[in-house]
């Protein structure tokens, strides 16, 4: 009789020992998907690696790996994120090591820095080819790896324009960012002026077929308000229309890679370009800080190139179009200038950039701190007193979204963690929330996991259902 009393008993008392357990199970499965993107920490490195037949340095870190090439120029020769190469790399001279040569243009592809003014004209102007500057061998020094990487690469000093360029490239190991500190030095003994440039190489190839053109393929930037050019670009190169290049109504300088020989000038103040890339869905934000006090070569702080053959005229009137062999790849060159810096002997300037790579689709709507604007953000007041939040964005850093909630006099009323993020993956927000008060303004921000808030992506007025 004792025996059937105790079976019942201690039958229930497993079941809630099971319930309890289910119960103490489901949070924290909650708690392992909110919090799937958290690093478990990780480092950078710094170590030789073969490329393309190239002996080369490489900086890594769980998002990103940076090929660095220092005998062809100290070209950054490509970027790969997430698997993902962005740069063109010329198949016609992989593994190989020119000499310097003023008389050729040997175009490995990748990124390096240039000098402004370009041109023959007198010893102002810097004629290119393959000379010191743009092909000459670098010296490379590892500063530190760990918790990050940071090489500092030295070139030659060039006799005809007088100038040396020392350039660091750094990559931490918590984030995707790549930083740059360039500097130019005047070597000899009288007064030079010069602007240096970073000259990236964007592959535009199709990338399921690179025989054939990237129809998808984009580049923007906030065109100057007050521009000192007529279009608010100036078309330094090329034809005057092309059809690939317009300002939107949004105030952005948008150009779609068409396969033609074409030079962009932008006095853009702003401080950042972004290249987009819809077919593959990746993208590349370069930031820089714009010197308002101070003269840009030509007034351009941003120049685009887009490779194809060139229209030409003849001595006859006829048009035609060039059937130059370097007219063939598909790129297109991204270009920071910075300001004209008129250096004393002995005496540098130096340029400061830095890149964000990220996921994009091929709609775009702008760049802030944090990320891509893919599509904006909306806030929509329900019926049940929820919000609905929308939008799409690029990330720059892995962390978290919080939303910041604001009443209609600006005080903030609370804040909401949304999601996990991460630059790998684009963010698709399609979310609910029920704020204690009626917010009047929502901030989505980005906190990386160490707590750092690195900005906005964008900021709202909550709406209704019927002013959407």
């Amino acid at each position: 009789m004792t025996l059937q009393l105790r079976k019942p008993y201690r039958l229930r008392r497993i079941s809630i020992l099971l319930v309890l357990a289910v119960l103490r199970i489901i949070p924290v499965l909650g708690q392992t998907k909110s919090e799937s993107h958290q690093p478990v920490g990780g480092s950078c490195h710094v170590e030789p690696a073969d490329y393309k037949g190239w002996h080369t340095q490489q900086l890594s870190n769980r998002w990103v790996r940076l090929i660095v090439l220092p005998q062809n120029g100290g070209r950054l020769i490509q970027v790969i994120f997430a698997g993902h190469p962005y740069f063109f790399v010329n198949p016609k001279y992989e593994g190989k090591y020119l000499p310097p040569s003023e008389s050729q243009w040997f175009n490995y592809g990748g990124d390096k820095l240039w000098l402004l003014p370009e041109g023959n004209d007198d010893e102002q102007h810097w004629a290119g080819n393959s000379d010191l500057l743009d092909d000459g061998p670098y010296s490379i020094r590892k500063i530190s790896e760990g918790e990050h990487c940071e090489v500092e690469l030295t070139g030659p000093a060039d006799p005809r324009t007088g100038i040396q360029f020392q350039r660091t490239i750094r990559l931490d190991a918590d984030s995707p960012r790549i930083r740059f500190h360039s500097t130019m030095k005047n070597t000899t003994g009288h007064t030079v002026e010069w602007s240096m440039q970073s000259v990236s190489q964007y592959d535009a190839a199709d990338p399921a077929d690179p025989s054939r053109i990237n129809h998808d393929f984009h580049t923007f930037a906030p065109a100057n308000p007050a521009s000192s050019y007529l279009n608010r670009y100036h078309v330094r190169f090329g034809p005057a229309e092309n059809r690939g290049v317009s300002i939107r109504d949004d105030g952005l300088f948008a150009l779609h890679y068409v396969h033609l020989a074409a030079e962009l000038w932008l006095d853009s103040t702003a401080g950042w370009l972004a290249v987009v890339d819809g077919s593959s869905k990746y993208g590349m934000v370069e930031r820089f800080q714009f010197e308002e006090s101070r003269a840009y070569p030509g007034k351009a702080s941003i120049i685009f190139w887009t490779n194809g053959p060139e229209l030409k005229l003849n001595a006859d009137g006829v048009v035609s179009l060039s059937a130059d062999e370097d007219g063939t790849p598909y790129y297109l060159e991204a270009e920071i200038n910075s300001p004209l810096c008129r250096l004393r002997p002995g005496e540098t300037c130096n340029l400061e950039t830095e890149w964000f790579p990220t996921r994009v689709e091929s709609e775009f709507h702008g760049v802030t701190d944090a990320g891509i604007v893919v599509r904006p953000l909306h806030a929509t007041r329900l019926e049940n007193g929820k919000i609905e939040l929308s939008g799409a964005f690029g990330v720059f850093f892995a962390g978290r979204l919080v939303a910041h909630l604001y009443n209609q006099h600006g005080a903030e009323l609370d804040t909401v963690p949304l999601a996990g993020v991460d630059p790998v993956e684009l963010v698709s927000l399609e979310t609910e929330i029920a704020p204690p008060q009626k917010p009047a303004r929502i901030s989505v921000h980005l906190e990386d996991w160490k707590g750092l808030d690195h900005g906005s992506l964008q900021e709202v007025q909550v709406g209704s259902r019927e002013n959407r």
